[in-house]
């Protein structure tokens, strides 16, 4: 199956770097210190702005304090970053396909875990400092497009998570989305799901997905 497509418009954490290992140490630490469960806090945390995350637990006079502290417990290591599969592969042969990054960390994030995962940034890149509200909200990927000066119609969105996928459909791009982070059961508003980018190749018109299991 080929999609046909201007640009690709992708998510980082849990689309191309899995920093799992990392975030959950991080998010376990913080979350004793504030008195929230764990595993509440991550159960909708992946894919999203951690300053909206936790402001779904906190009273927004704490909101911007706390997140510093959990990007700071973030920032503290790198152990467990990798490129997930065919992320390197599928990015070194684009095959002249412009692509941009849309991720829901900030600047800083991404550089280390794109450096240590080996994973290089394209020239435009979409982070959460950069836009005034978090996916679900679409800004992310119509900002991305801008940068590309392409129609968000006219563009796939690849995602992992459900927060991703209404943004990217909310922007009006054809979204397909891998399982490396959820249930395909929890991705089914994607149009299309792969189970991971070695199911992905590139075309200088579009993506062709190797399967489908939809």
């Amino acid at each position: 199956m080929i999609l046909p497509c201007t640009a690709v418009l992708f998510d980082v954490d849990g689309t191309l770097v899995d920093s799992t290992p990392l975030v959950e140490r991080a998010a376990r630490e913080w979350s004793a210190e504030y008195g929230i469960d764990p595993d509440e806090f991550l159960s909708d945390a992946h894919g999203r702005r951690t300053a909206d995350r936790v402001a779904d637990f906190l009273p927004p006079e704490e909101v911007h304090d706390a997140t510093a502290r959990l990007d700071a417990l973030e920032s503290t290591g790198t152990e467990g970053i990798t490129a997930l599969p065919g992320a390197v592969d599928l990015l070194a042969n684009m095959n002249g396909l412009p692509y941009a990054f849309v991720t829901s960390m900030d600047r800083a994030q991404l550089k280390l875990r794109t450096e240590v995962a080996g994973v290089p940034l394209p020239q435009v890149v979409v982070t959460a400092e950069d836009v005034p509200d978090g996916k679900p909200d679409p800004s992310g990927y119509l900002r991305a497009a801008r940068g590309l000066d392409v129609n968000p119609s006219a563009c796939i969105v690849v995602e992992d998570a459900p927060a991703g996928i209404a943004a990217g459909r909310a922007a009006g791009a054809t979204v397909v989305a891998v399982t490396t982070s959820h249930d395909p059961a929890a991705l089914t508003e994607a149009h299309h799901i792969v189970q991971n980018l070695t199911h992905v190749t590139a075309t200088p018109t579009g993506l062709r997905l190797a399967r489908d299991p939809r």
